[in-house]
């Protein structure tokens, strides 16, 4: 809680236009003792507090300047991460006025042990990284008391182990990753270390190679599920921006023009274009676009290849296979994909090129 009475004693005073000896006089003090409240030298005592706000006409909290914050802990967690996008000083006091009123939060140690972070990150400071790991552990024994699922033991080892990586202990932070890693979610991580700081690349490739299946399978399922989004929200433009960002991204991992799973993922980004550019009205880009995914959609379902061999980054990608939801078939996935648009219109000139293809 900060107080404002000595600056707004002057403003006040300023809006009366009246000099310091005028409101000493007033109020039968001294200049000096004005002069000493205005410059935050001295605070005037509660009687003249109260005189100074009848005075003004004003409340005595308004001459205060006082506000005081609210404490509830969703409340004070928003306040510590508004000092944190600034990297306000305040951030530390605040985190640990917070620990003090809620020790047994799941919430409120593990987002203290963030500012931490956030703060140690910039100056690889190691009593503020200390402390954030300090704080992940508290966090840690009070996963099993809280029923706050968006925050799990896994989350809290990945920010231990950035702690541990700022602090340079780099493979004490690549044990923690590598002995959580099911699934691959820390599989980037453990790549950026070895490759980057460690030097061993050779390791590193694989866990690389796994990152990148994580971010192609993770970015496509978003692209789709924002295009239905946008659709819904008639946003055309961000619905083509989402599909061409998808296309643009197949383009860049290509390394080569052959049958892969790349092609059958390109089959439904173009499928998508095309029904974005129908629904935005371009019926010409529209028909284009369809036109090129059923030819490539029959080139591919002619010798279907669900390898990723044709990637242009990662290791021993021939051996990776993956599928979708859609279907097997490129045909079919468009087709499945275009009757959950629940656009018949749509449905039907998918139908309609395919057949055109065949006859010509």
């Amino acid at each position: 809680m900060k107080l404002k009475l000595s600056e707004n004693i002057r403003s006040l005073r300023k809006e009366k236009r009246m000099t310091q000896e005028n409101l000493a006089e007033t109020l039968g003090v001294t200049v000096g003792a004005v002069y000493k409240w205005e410059s935050g030298l001295s605070q005037p005592e509660l009687n003249l507090i109260v005189e100074l706000a009848d005075f003004f006409d004003t409340s005595v909290d308004a001459l205060l300047g006082c506000r005081l914050n609210d404490n509830r802990l969703e409340s004070a967690l928003d306040r510590l991460g508004e000092y944190c996008k600034i990297l306000d000083p305040e951030a530390l006091p605040q985190a640990e006025k917070i620990l003090a009123k809620y020790p047994h939060s799941l919430r409120a140690v593990y987002g203290c042990a963030e500012a931490y972070l956030v703060f140690g990150a910039g100056t690889k400071d190691r009593a503020l990284l200390g402390r954030a790991r300090e704080l992940l552990e508290q966090a840690r024994l009070l996963t099993g008391q809280s029923d706050d699922k968006s925050i799990t033991e896994r989350k809290i080892c990945g920010a231990t182990a950035s702690a541990l990586f700022m602090m340079g202990e780099y493979e004490k932070s690549l044990e923690l990753l590598k002995n959580n890693n099911e699934d691959g979610v820390f599989s980037s991580q453990i790549g950026v270390c070895l490759a980057m700081y460690l030097g061993r690349t050779k390791e590193a490739g694989p866990y690389l190679s796994r990152a990148l299946l994580h971010v192609m399978s993770d970015l496509f399922d978003t692209i789709v599920g924002y295009v239905f989004v946008y659709l819904a929200r008639k946003d055309w433009e961000s619905a083509l921006a989402a599909v061409k960002w998808g296309l643009a991204f197949l383009d860049g991992v290509k390394a080569e023009d052959k049958p892969s799973a790349l092609e059958k993922i390109r089959v439904e980004m173009l499928a998508l274009l095309g029904a974005v550019q129908a629904e935005a009205g371009f019926g010409t880009e529209a028909d284009a676009a369809f036109r090129e995914a059923a030819a490539l959609a029959e080139k591919f379902d002619s010798a279907p290849d669900y390898s990723l061999k044709t990637l242009r980054f990662g290791e021993n990608m021939e051996q990776n296979v993956i599928f979708d939801a859609f279907g097997a078939s490129a045909n079919g996935s468009v087709t499945n994909l275009l009757k959950l648009l629940k656009n018949d219109a749509l449905s039907a000139k998918w139908e309609e090129t395919i057949q055109n293809g065949k006859e010509n």
